[in-house]
């Protein structure tokens, strides 16, 4: 983030000053496989407060936002929540713990042989195949980072981007070629060892490389890959294990294959619902304000209703929704909200909801004052700052976008914000580089533009999605031209880390970018997860068509995340251009 700081002289808003929030109460169950737990732990982390849980698995404990709640009960594993502002419902499912020794005797290190090695190849996954043998993470000398090629992200066709987003500090150069933080300074570019072949034309071949044919991934800095590899290996190697070319014997002898290393069967099966085949799981209201035949009916109705409902900022949006979708009354849609503004005004959840859903309706002034009201609750969180810089580069402002970019940077680079993990980082990076290749002429000087270095390399779609509930938990299924697909699973039982870092620095978006290697039109599905509550939660989708180019164009897309466990449509984009919504 060092290069935001260039910005500073354009109009810094100062820092941010952040108070100390109270304790709060936070209320709910424990269970697992809908039976509750009693006498599960609850800790309050670094407080020394531990409560348990009733017979009925309920509780009741007070922490302040920022305070770690730690979940733990015999067997299973030890689940963390970091506490937020609008954390006030925590219903947790836990997780059995599978990995669990009753008794560990370590004797000493043994190390094994090839044949060994070759039989665990395909269950641990801390051995890669290198051109001088296997080689065991656990007993190596120097330091080696392993990941699954399942853990990449399959829609980015692009390894070598892909590889920044898995591993921190590594660099692409235009010209292609990686860089490894700690090896050699950065002075010279990593080679690859692929299948045990070493090849040191390492941009030319990663074009050719299909990143769904990796199996296993190793990155070795330079000083512990010079001892394998030699002088070559200054800059560090990129070890690529493919799958077929990773298989051995089965250690019965026979010639059967131990590893198969096919790809996993990920053949969309039409299997997801469509919004016809899910228009009858709604709210009773919403469906009883659809079968009004008249404005003046729903209107009468909603009178009704909003007596009933008129602590739920859901109902709120549903109406606001209808009314202006339906009747295209959007006068009378504005006053719903105006008049129930109590319910969202020091609710940042609810406040998102409703930002996102002005930005699915182009109403991009109003998305704007909805999103500077949750930038003054939450100062701290780094998604505030970006939400708050696109939208002034929304509405045409975008020496303001700039502005705040640059603060952002600055508060990064001083302490007074967290950054946990490279992902945000990533993310609010490619805002600013697009916003200066684009906009540059208008927010910089000549020679302020000349220096500015732009790292964005990637051309085609790209895909941000950003969700309302940081508790939300979702799965998104993205289903490619020739009707395959990759899952992406953002929940505490795929990857607890993440979302702690998530909350810890306060951020709640991820990104996808959709190059044209495979042309065609793609489809986007989603399933929820839940949210440790039983209300629903919004995410948002918007789509970059030819990203990065002067024909750049951008589409908000909105979906209201109620109905559990079921795969649904949510929308199709071509990267071709086109977008086709369900």
């Amino acid at each position: 983030m060092k290069k935001l700081l260039f910005l500073l002289t354009l109009t810094l808003c100062g820092t941010a000053i952040f108070a100390q929030e109270s304790a709060q109460t936070i209320k709910g169950k424990v269970q697992y496989l809908d039976t509750p737990l009693a006498n599960a732990e609850i800790t309050v982390l670094g407080s020394g407060t531990v409560i348990k849980t009733k017979l009925d698995g309920a509780y009741e404990i007070n922490a302040g936002p920022g305070d770690i709640l730690v979940f733990s009960y015999p067997s299973m594993r030890d689940m963390e929540i970091v506490v937020e502002d609008v954390t006030k419902i925590l219903n947790l499912e836990m997780a059995p713990e599978i990995n669990q020794l009753d008794e560990v005797v370590v004797e000493k290190t043994v190390l094994k042989s090839q044949k060994e090695l070759q039989a665990e190849y395909a269950t641990n996954k801390n051995l890669i195949n290198t051109a001088f043998g296997i080689l065991d993470k656990d007993v190596t000398s120097f330091a080696v980072r392993i990941i699954e090629g399942s853990e990449l992200p399959l829609i980015n066709l692009d390894i070598a981007q892909a590889l920044r987003y898995r591993f921190p500090g590594i660099k692409v150069a235009p010209s292609g070629d990686i860089y490894l933080r700690g090896a050699a300074m950065g002075m010279f570019p990593a080679i690859l060892d692929v299948d045990g072949i070493v090849i040191t034309d390492t941009a030319n071949f990663l074009k050719f490389l299909d990143i769904a044919n990796i199996e296993r991934l190793a990155v070795v800095p330079g000083l512990g890959a010079v001892t394998k590899y030699g002088g070559k290996a200054n800059g560090g190697v990129i070890i690529i294990n493919t799958k077929g070319a990773n298989f051995f014997k089965n250690p019965d002898g026979s010639d059967s294959p131990y590893d198969q290393a096919k790809l996993r069967n990920n053949t969309f099966e039409n299997n997801a619902l469509t919004s016809d085949e899910t228009a009858n799981d709604v709210a009773g209201y919403l469906a009883a304000l659809r079968k009004s035949t008249s404005e003046q009916e729903a209107v009468t109705l909603y009178k009704e209703q909003i007596k009933v409902y008129g602590n739920s900022y859901f109902y709120v949006l549903d109406a606001y929704d209808y009314f202006s979708s339906r009747w295209k009354g959007q006068e009378f849609a504005d006053g719903i909200v105006q008049q129930n503004y109590r319910l969202f005004k020091e609710n940042p959840a609810a406040l998102k909801s409703l930002a996102y859903m002005y930005q699915a309706q182009d109403r991009l002034e109003k998305a704007h004052e909805t999103y500077k009201d949750i930038f003054i609750l939450r100062p701290n969180y780094a998604q505030s700052y970006m939400d708050l810089a696109n939208s002034y580069r929304e509405i045409g402002d975008y020496q303001k976008a700039a502005s705040i970019y640059a603060r952002y940077g600055y508060l990064l680079e001083e302490g007074f914000l967290r950054t946990e993990g490279k992902l945000f980082t990533n993310i609010i990076d490619r805002e600013l580089n697009n916003l200066v290749s684009l906009k540059g002429k208008e927010i910089l000087s000549r020679k302020e533009l000349k220096n500015f270095i732009l790292d964005e390399e990637f051309n085609g779609t790209r895909l941000v999605f950003e969700w309302n509930d940081s508790e939300a938990e979702f799965e998104l299924q993205f289903v490619n031209p020739e009707n395959q697909y990759f899952k992406s699973e953002h929940s505490l039982v795929a990857d607890a880390e993440r979302i702690k870092n998530e909350k810890l620095s306060g951020y709640s978006s991820e990104e996808y970018l959709i190059d044209d290697t495979i042309r065609g039109t793609w489809m986007v599905n989603v399933k929820y997860l839940g949210n440790k509550s039983l209300t629903p939660s919004y995410i948002k989708a918007t789509i970059y068509h030819n990203y990065g180019s002067a024909s750049q164009r951008k589409e908000t897309k909105l979906f209201k995340m109620s109905l559990k466990n079921a795969n649904q449509q949510w929308f199709k984009v071509s990267n071709a251009g086109t977008v086709v919504s369900n």
